[in-house]
């Protein structure tokens, strides 16, 4: 895949590249980025729908289930044809009809302790977009181990969440500052049921958040965690501070 702006590329993010913050320098940032997906269900479908279509040069996809009926209501990267699919070879098809000048790279099995460490230090950037605590902290430890930044999104019920944790930046607290050990009762949307439009909601943020950090634009969620009300259309937002002596990220500073 060339590394330049093609004519074609020029043409089909024009609207992206008249943003003075984005820009043919931004876009070039983009092309060349390459990002990880882990888990393409609620939150990953619109993850991956929006880099692609964004021109995000390389995206690998990480997810071991497969379509069920089930997902439909708000995995919108799959259709009724793709029922009993790996969920990476369904959304790949889907994102190469988006764009056929993307690169994809997919992990149908899914990512354990031995492959999650190399698939994180071969991106520039994961997304969390997985639906359970012991993942999304081992996620989190690789991306602190490799030093690359990591955007997290959860949704369950009728409630988000949305957060970026950047290793590079002394000043960001990692996932596990914020979330410590987690509940030993935690629900997942399959016992407690969610809303489709609001993964949807929280899945682009995710996507706007990997933009910014990717093309070097705005402010992106590091030390603030954004919390999604939809039952009352209230967004809040809180402050989240690294913990000095978090046994997952204070190592890597020096702690």
């Amino acid at each position: 895949m060339s590394m330049d702006l093609t004519d074609d590329d020029l043409l089909r993010y024009s609207r992206q590249i008249l943003l003075a913050q984005i820009d043919i320098a931004g876009q070039l940032r983009l092309k060349q980025s390459r990002v990880l997906i882990i888990g393409l269900g609620g939150l990953g479908s619109p993850v991956a729908l929006y880099l692609a279509a964004a021109g995000v040069g390389e995206l690998h996809l990480a997810d071991f289930d497969r379509v069920d009926l089930s997902n439909l209501q708000r995995q919108v990267a799959h259709d009724s044809h793709s029922i009993g699919q790996p969920k990476v070879e369904s959304a790949a098809a889907r994102l190469r009809a988006i764009n056929p000048a993307i690169s994809l790279q997919l992990y149908a099995q899914g990512l354990d302790a031995d492959s999650l460490p190399a698939a994180v230090a071969a991106v520039d950037l994961v997304l969390d977009c997985s639906d359970n605590f012991s993942t999304r902290e081992a996620v989190n430890a690789a991306c602190v181990a490799a030093g690359k930044p990591l955007v997290s999104g959860a949704a369950i019920r009728l409630e988000g969440q949305l957060a970026v944790f950047d290793p590079r930046r002394s000043d960001s607290p990692c996932y596990h500052c914020l979330y410590g050990h987690g509940s030993e009762a935690e629900l997942t949307c399959s016992e407690a049921g969610v809303v489709g439009p609001l993964v949807g909601v929280v899945g682009s943020l995710q996507a706007l958040e990997a933009l910014k950090l990717l093309a070097g634009f705005g402010e992106p969620l590091v030390g603030r965690l954004l919390l999604i009300d939809a039952f009352s259309s209230q967004f809040r937002e809180l402050r989240v501070k690294r913990d000095p002596g978090c046994t997952v990220c204070g190592a890597q500073h020096g702690q």
